[in-house]
């Protein structure tokens, strides 16, 4: 797998960059800034960007942005955000755009070698990554009124566990319970959201929305 990194802070970019390369990682370039963003995708064809969301010159959201040119730009391109806040939104923009090959993540998480490494493999197979700490926080702010109010205690969890970017075989696991039960509990949860079957549509990405949308 071939990444680059893309972070103002000196500490956390280097950190990065050595963890990486440490476990066998191609970290192809590493920038400061969000401005060569493109030269250096374009230049390396990397397989996932990191990138910090507030960078240089404003410190808002330009990392938010660059992500969603990369993959607006180079679909097949997964981008990585990190971010110091526990902002549902963030996430919840840059899924709009583009919901696939997308992840967030809490730069505290990043230097846990197995969390970093297992976002980048689920990014690269296609897959959406969102912060788990994200995840629990929106489910202790879940409101009667909401789209979910529907759901059962059992199938919340479950969408819960999607919204992470977890597959049904990963859920199953965690809960303990086999993969045929968790499809039972995932095709619950489109139906009660009105999430109908499509070929044109990923259903797991929009019910992920649906979640952070409501509890944001």
């Amino acid at each position: 797998m071939k990444v680059i990194v893309i972070d103002d802070m000196v500490l956390v970019r280097e950190g990065i960059v050595r963890i990486l390369r440490d476990h066998g990682i191609d970290v192809a370039a590493a920038a400061g800034s969000a401005e060569p963003v493109h030269e250096l995708v374009a230049e390396h064809d990397p397989d996932v960007v990191i990138l910090d969301i507030r960078m240089p010159p404003t410190f808002t959201d330009e990392g938010l942005r660059a992500a969603a040119e990369v993959r607006a730009r180079r679909p097949h391109t997964a981008v990585l955000v990190l971010s110091q806040y526990l902002d549902a939104a963030y996430a919840l923009q840059l899924l709009r755009e583009a919901p696939e090959r997308v992840g967030y993540l809490l730069k505290d998480r990043i230097m846990e070698l197995s969390t970093l490494t297992d976002a980048l493999r689920r990014l690269g197979e296609g897959e959406t990554v969102i912060d788990p700490t994200i995840v629990t926080r929106v489910l202790g702010r879940r409101r009667e009124s909401d789209s979910l109010a529907r759901l059962t205690t059992r199938e919340l969890e479950v969408l819960g566990l999607v919204a992470e970017g977890l597959s049904n075989r990963a859920i199953a696991t965690r809960l303990g319970v086999n993969e045929r039960t968790v499809e039972s509990h995932t095709t619950q949860v489109f139906q009660k959201i009105g999430l109908e079957p499509s070929t044109d549509i990923h259903r797991r990405v929009l019910a992920v929305l649906t979640y952070l949308r409501v509890n944001n």
